[in-house]
């Protein structure tokens, strides 16, 4: 059993998880923890790959743009995760397989299938699933971010990638309504994670 400690943010597009994730990180560090603050798509190669496809996802077959998911947790496993918790530390990840499951899953894949594939990564000690509806994530991605929409985020898309992470069972799953202000979240957040540390014993103050 690994040492460290893993939380996944999932959630649609639009939910605010690279902005709560460095909260998060932030309030650890200041408890004395050493936080790792990652991502996915990684910046390696394939996750490079799959950001060509936000404008074109037609450029690959449903099949080929799961395998370069696959292949970028699988470098990003044994290069970021896995060290790290080795040695201890926390892990924060804004996405891991529960988004694959969801988003390939809404694009035609089978989600329990996705999961088999992703057996070899760590499961998360815990997931910020954090959740909202596809016409919020829609509005916030465009009004307050002021972009336009990529492949990956039209609202019909979107609303089945919501109802997968709706449906997903896992226990290490904790659902934080992401439709209030960033504080409120925040401490959704905190209150979260303090009560997994104290399940497994670990120190963490309010």
């Amino acid at each position: 059993m690994n040492p460290g400690i893993l939380i996944a943010f999932e959630g649609i597009d639009g939910t605010g998880k690279s902005t709560q994730l460095p909260l998060l990180a932030t309030y650890l560090r200041n408890q004395g923890y050493v936080v790792i603050e990652t991502r996915e798509p990684t910046t390696g190669p394939y996750g490079q790959q799959i950001r060509a496809l936000y404008q074109d996802r037609q450029q690959v077959s449903r099949e080929q743009e799961l395998e370069l998911f696959v292949l970028d947790r699988q470098q990003h496993v044994a290069e970021c995760i896995l060290p790290a918790l080795e040695q201890g530390h926390i892990v924060l990840t804004d996405r891991y397989y529960f988004s694959t499951a969801a988003y390939q899953g809404a694009a035609g894949c089978d989600p329990a299938a996705i999961f088999q594939r992703n057996s070899f990564a760590p499961e998360p000690d815990m997931v910020l699933l954090l959740a909202m509806t596809a016409a919020e994530s829609v509005t916030r991605i465009r009004e307050l971010r002021g972009e336009s929409l990529n492949d990956f985020e039209q609202q019909d898309q979107l609303e089945k990638v919501a109802a997968l992470f709706a449906s997903f069972p896992h226990g290490c799953i904790v659902r934080i309504n992401a439709a209030r202000s960033v504080q409120e979240v925040q401490s959704s957040i905190r209150e979260a994670v303090r009560q997994m540390f104290a399940k497994k014993g670990i120190e963490c103050s309010g």
